[in-house]
């Protein structure tokens, strides 16, 4: 392929660590490829990235990448979790999207590397789309979420004008929703996303709707998700957008393609220093006897929370591996002084570290289920290793997730809406003991279609062939 035709692709994530290391997959998947890329960063993000990587070195191992970085504008030294957030998401519009046009504009003017073939933006980064439009850059979006929370999202709109939402906390919440095209009998209101609980009028309900609005006038998606787990949604998603590509679990598929996936980019992708110290105590533990707790990145939790989890936790009597962040607890609050004999048995039973490498902790054999936030990201990566999950989502399609593991795919438990001592001891047992065969076997089998699908021929490892090549073709035509 002549040197000018070299597809070049602009990849644009919503700049918070859940929805940048699934982008950084893709980005590393298209660099072997033998793709140009500029992977857009906000400053914060590749600040904190630069901590925990060797950039230069691996421009030496993949010279066709390259980083930038454009504010989000919020102040560097702000932490961006709990309701921040939300201010980044208006940001993004007023601060972010100026700068990402003047930035698309130098890169067409470049003598150093060819103009941009196509644009790869995060479904709530839909000031692209805006801007692709403008400048005559195709566009693609790509939504972090699995198909389910994204169908979700998108049918906001038809939720209101139906009267399903908005609603109030003290409301019936486990009232049916009815209104999602494909999705009737699945979900309630209280599985419904956090935005569905606030008034019409609400900066982020008006946000979110008018970005699914947006999203659609791309005509390319892209789901880090696989058919055989989501297809009935995928193929409703099939009539909004001319092509659809199913190419997760993303991590996965990055291993089927890179011999050393720790030196990958995207191993690096929740910019924090990761502690591989657990590992060890993983090793010295029984075969799936560990209960692992992660709550993400950007959630905190009330001191009152903390504890409930803590107690639940030891009076399961289960080892458990806990990632217990510097800054989990609402306003950095001291997490206190512990009872001693909780605290003592801790030390027998648990481990806690301020960030786990979470890929290798679920595919550690001793590793029996996963408490989790529900994230997508963590879901997939739940799914794939054959973890069952106890499910507390907080915000986003964590809802919709935490529904899909306990009542569609029935892979977990769900135990939104409550943070109870007793009920979390209770979840931890059913899970690893009590109730274990209930699930195992499903989620023995949907490991198999999710490792299946990233094998040679498998439907994730063909759509990200398909991908290329369109994206090559794309280059030949620009």
């Amino acid at each position: 392929m002549e040197k000018d035709k070299v597809p070049h692709v602009v990849i644009l994530p919503l700049p918070l660590s859940g929805h940048v290391k699934p982008m950084l997959t893709l980005a590393e998947l298209l660099c072997d490829a033998g793709f140009l890329i500029t992977f857009v960063n906000s400053d914060y993000n590749h600040d904190r990235l630069e901590r925990v990587m060797d950039i230069p070195a691996f421009y030496n191992r993949s010279p066709g990448f390259r980083f930038v970085s454009i504010s989000d504008g919020l102040p560097l030294d702000e932490p961006r979790l709990g309701p921040i957030i939300f201010q980044l998401f208006f940001n993004t519009r007023t601060v972010s999207k100026p700068l990402f046009r003047e930035l698309l504009i130098s890169l067409r003017q470049s003598t150093k590397r060819s103009p941009p073939t196509c644009i790869i933006a995060d479904g709530l980064m839909c000031f692209a789309i805006d801007v692709a439009e403008e400048l005559g850059v195709p566009i693609i979006t790509f939504p972090t979420h699995g198909s389910h929370g994204m169908w979700t999202i998108m049918h906001t709109s038809n939720l209101i004008e139906e009267g399903e939402v908005p609603f109030q906390e003290e409301s019936d919440m486990d009232k049916p929703i009815t209104s999602i095209p494909g999705m009737e009998s699945l979900l309630r209101r209280r599985d419904l996303p956090g935005n569905c609980r606030l008034e019409v009028e609400n900066p982020l309900m008006e946000f979110i709707i008018s970005e699914a609005s947006a999203m659609k006038r791309a005509s390319t998606l892209i789901l880090n998700t696989f058919e055989e787990l989501e297809a009935p949604i995928i193929v409703q998603l099939g009539s909004f957008f001319d092509k659809v590509y199913t190419i997760g679990p993303l991590h996965a598929l990055l291993k089927t393609r890179i011999k050393d996936s720790s030196q990958s980019v995207s191993s690096c992708g929740s910019l924090r220093k990761e502690d591989s110290s657990c590992m060890e105590w993983l090793n010295s533990q029984p075969l799936k006897s560990v209960i692992y707790v992660s709550f993400g990145s950007v959630i905190e939790l009330s001191r009152d929370q903390l504890i409930e989890f803590w107690h639940g936790l030891v009076n399961s009597r289960k080892p458990f591996l806990w990632v217990v962040t510097q800054d989990l607890v609402e306003g950095n609050e001291e997490l206190g002084q512990i009872s001693e004999e909780l605290e003592q048995w801790t030390k027998e039973k648990g481990y806690m570290v301020s960030w786990a490498p979470q890929e290798e902790v679920l595919a550690h054999p001793s590793v029996g289920g996963f408490l989790t936030h529900s994230g997508w990201n963590s879901t997939l990566e739940s799914i794939f290793e054959g973890v069952p999950m106890i499910c507390w989502p907080q915000v986003a399609d964590q809802q919709v997730n935490g529904r899909c593991v306990s009542k569609l795919w029935r892979v977990g438990f769900d135990m939104k809406d409550t943070c109870d001592r007793f009920i979390i001891e209770k979840m931890v047992r059913d899970l690893m003991e009590d109730k274990r065969e209930e699930i195992i076997r499903s989620t023995n089998e949907i490991a198999r279609m999710a490792r299946g699908s990233v094998k040679e021929n498998g439907s994730s490892h063909c759509n990200l062939e398909r991908l290329i090549e369109d994206l090559r073709l794309m280059s030949l035509t620009n």
